[in-house]
């Protein structure tokens, strides 16, 4: 069974989204390559929102295809310590960022 999560994320005030997709490209992707229990790994900008969704505003959703969720969070503590720690000390809003656990429906 395929286990997704999605991770919908706002800039902090001043970040550049040149200086945020510079940081994905060069760190995020790379960690998450090195992440054996991560299947996909993608970042999206968002460009628009339908109107009934809340809790927002939020610039970027990520969408990590993972093997097992348990496994996932372990190994993110360590392999991925570091980089979260830069990734919101420096680029991302941490009180606005919301995780939506999924499961596949298979067709």
């Amino acid at each position: 069974m395929a286990v997704v999560r999605f991770v919908f994320a706002a800039l902090k005030p001043g970040v550049s989204a040149a200086d945020y997709e510079r940081f994905e490209r060069e760190v995020d992707y790379v960690t998450a390559a090195k992440m054996k229990t991560i299947v996909n790994y993608c970042t999206h900008r968002i460009t628009e929102t339908g109107a009934g969704l809340s809790g927002g505003p939020w610039d970027y959703v990520e969408r990590i295809e993972v093997t097992d969720r348990s496994a996932y969070q372990a190994e993110l503590a360590v392999v991925g310590k570091e980089m979260l720690n830069e990734l919101y000390e420096k680029y991302l809003d941490r009180s606005k960022t919301v995780s939506v656990w999924t499961e596949r429906i298979k067709p």
